[in-house]
């Protein structure tokens, strides 16, 4: 089959290495609405973050110590105090959230790996969240009303939001979502096994991938235009709102490229 360079008009986890925590593990503070924690973490633990209302940033640690600072910012309605900040230790690292007053009658919020639940009633506090993160260890973010940005990672990154802007650049692997807000990734690895998602609903979306990546690529946005610096192997018919296609060898490995108003752009790092 002919190899098509593709560029027509118009534009979730990864897998968390088995280790155990290192120790001593951490130490937290609470100063006024400020929030402090920092902990050790082993190589391939996760250092989740779950916000509600609020951004979520992320940067390199100077050393091997995960540094959290939440900082709260009163609303119009409910108290900032009433909004607690929750650590959990588990088998694959720390998670910490943002956890706001249960409602009389409700479900009780909790602060969960991977999930818990939360609900947000009377209260429109805003967390932010810094977080800072050593090279191996793994960052999972996410908000629901916020965006998520995590810039210069050295290890695997997991960012979700709901309503807000997501932008990773990291030199591992990065799985990224958002419903309304842009998508913009940059990562230095491309060996992931089985599929490796990035979505939006109402967004653009912007993939970087090392010039020697291989997958079969799936990509689709219902108003909006495809572009692809990788010169790509087209399989079955191509349109403007849905593309198959092979870069390189294909790898035995699948990227899914998903939005519903908004450009996709598959680029190649220089």
């Amino acid at each position: 089959m002919p190899r098509t360079a593709v560029r027509p008009t118009a534009r979730r986890a990864p897998v968390l290495a088995a280790a155990l925590l290192a120790l001593p593990l951490a130490s937290a503070a609470a100063q006024g609405d400020d929030f402090r924690w920092s902990g050790r973490l082993a190589a391939g633990k996760t250092i989740e973050i779950r916000n509600i209302n609020g951004d979520v940033r992320a940067e390199p640690a100077s050393g091997g110590e995960v540094e959290v600072l939440a900082v709260k910012t009163e609303g119009r309605r409910g108290d900032a105090e009433d909004v607690k900040i929750e650590v959990v230790q588990h088998d694959d690292g720390v998670t910490i959230c943002a956890v706001y007053p249960s409602s009389r009658g409700r479900r009780t919020n909790t602060c969960e790996a991977g999930g818990g639940h939360q609900s947000v009633d009377n209260n429109d506090t805003e967390v932010a969240f810094t977080v800072r993160v050593p090279s191996n260890v793994r960052l999972s973010a996410n908000s629901v009303n916020g965006s998520v940005r995590a810039e210069n990672m050295a290890a695997d990154v997991d960012a979700n939001t709901v309503n807000g802007a997501v932008s990773v650049t990291s030199r591992g692997l990065v799985e990224a979502s958002s419903v309304n807000g842009d998508v913009d990734v940059r990562m230095g690895r491309a060996d992931w096994t089985g599929a490796l998602k990035l979505s939006t609903v109402n967004g653009g979306l912007s993939v970087t991938l090392p010039a020697s990546a291989a997958a079969e690529v799936r990509a689709s946005s219902v108003n909006g235009d495809m572009d692809s610096d990788f010169p790509m192997t087209v399989k079955g018919k191509w349109g403007p709102r849905r593309m198959t296609g092979t870069i390189g060898n294909g790898g035995g490995r699948s990227l899914v490229l998903e939005t519903v108003n908004g450009t996709i752009e598959l680029r190649r790092a220089s």
